[in-house]
């Protein structure tokens, strides 16, 4: 254990989906050792569907070595098309903005992405605890002790929260913290078998159908990823949801997309039934503090976006690599911890404005369709420039400079 280490003490990290892994592999970049701790009996890796992580996220697992496994695992994606039910285009967009070593935004199999973070944890020492649920926590001057369900507790000298939108963490730092809050939009995926679609490589089909959104992309002659959002109000709770079977989910998005120029009823049919299982999106406004004492928030637990803004990885793992140069570089824990908000805090916000807008046209009346249609080609050309969509995509975290330096004011903006 290095300085760093010895200044700080082990970190438990609650949490061992996207965030976890990554924050223990940027924290031993860091000179400190982590722990971490997953509620799930069992590995996830079988569970969900795909997601994006774009090139800022790339960019940001590259700086502790860790993105080109997901790279080999996942779908080079360069393009977005965007049209109407009634196929119309609305615009083309860059989905990421090259590395320089050529990787760009890549779409990945949930279960995919899981085994590559954890496999590359594992491999460096990292040490995951499964069957561990935090109930509580409690904070000393010297460090802290988190309780499991189980019974068990675990010392340390400082806690990550990386236990998603639902986060335990979250609500044990502040009660009156912010709670998710609904989208308006349920969300289903699936892999369809067997279909061959005319859709360019690397090209990520978007439509905005009369009554919902659908998505996809094709990873290979013979399969197609795809998802839908549907707009439902109020938001229904997760028993009614379940009570409903995935054959009348698959029927109702039969029906629902049955009048749009998409291949999405086709898609639907190819695809295993049993996979239609719809969830709920919400979004979370970060709380006022990031932290209290010796505990923080990274991803998921301190900011979501719906999945939309196709940013929900990439911000996690920016997160933990900020949080661990933070650390690094700044000589008290709470100076650090304050670093780190302030460091990420106005982008996320800006990511989280520009998710709400999205998820408002993904739910627009037949009225506001039709303002939408006439008016996002506009948008989406002026968007398509580069130098647009650079603060997102082309966001970059110098890991080798030093926190307060001059690529710092860059980076937070």
């Amino acid at each position: 254990m290095n300085r760093v280490g010895e200044r700080y003490g082990r970190a438990l990290v609650i949490g061992g989906g996207i965030a976890g892994p990554v924050v223990g592999m940027a924290l031993q970049r860091a000179g400190i050792e982590s722990t971490i701790f997953e509620a799930s009996p069992v590995a996830s890796d079988g569970l969900g569907s795909f997601l994006t992580v774009a090139s800022n996220g790339l960019d940001a697992l590259r700086a502790v070595d860790a993105h080109l496994p997901i790279v080999a695992a996942g779908l080079r994606t360069e393009r977005m098309v965007l049209s109407s039910g009634t196929g119309k285009c609305l615009g083309v967009i860059d989905a990421g903005i090259p590395l320089t070593d050529g990787t760009t935004t890549t779409t990945i199999e949930r279960a995919r992405l899981y085994r590559a973070l954890h496999d590359q944890a594992r491999d460096r020492g990292i040490s995951i605890v499964h069957a561990r649920r935090l109930v509580a926590l409690e904070q000393s001057p010297d460090g802290v002790v988190a309780r499991f369900g189980d019974g068990s507790e675990e010392h340390g000298g400082f806690l990550v929260g990386a236990d998603g939108i639902w986060s335990t963490t979250r609500y044990l730092l502040d009660p009156e913290a912010p709670r998710p809050e609904y989208a308006g939009l349920l969300g289903l995926g699936g892999l369809a078998t067997g279909v061959d679609l005319d859709v360019e490589p690397g090209t990520f089909e978007m439509v905005f159908g009369k009554r919902a959104f659908f998505g996809f992309i094709s990873p290979r002659r013979g399969r197609v990823l795809w998802f839908a959002n549907l707009p439902v109000r109020p938001e229904p709770d997760r028993a009614a949801l379940e009570a409903i079977s995935p054959r009348a989910w698959k029927e109702r998005l039969l029906e629902v997309f049955a009048d749009d120029a998409v291949p999405a009823r086709e898609l639907i049919e190819a695809t295993d039934e049993a996979t239609f299982r719809p969830g709920a999106m919400h979004t979370l406004e970060p709380p006022r503090h990031w932290h209290r004492g010796r505990a923080v928030l990274v991803g998921d637990a301190a900011h979501a976006t719906s999945p939309s803004s196709g940013q929900g990885a990439s911000l996690a793992i920016e997160d933990a690599v900020e949080l661990a140069r933070c650390l690094r570089d700044v000589p008290d824990l709470v100076g650090a911890f304050h670093a780190y908000q302030q460091l990420r805090e106005r982008r996320v916000r800006r990511v989280l404005r520009t998710s709400r807008r999205v998820n408002s046209d993904k739910a627009a009346g037949p009225f506001a369709r039709k303002i939408r249609d006439a008016v996002m080609p506009l948008v989406l050309r002026r968007m398509a420039a580069p130098e647009r969509q650079l603060w997102l995509l082309g966001h970059h975290i110098d890991f080798t400079g030093a926190v307060g330096g001059p690529r710092t004011l860059l980076a937070a903006a």
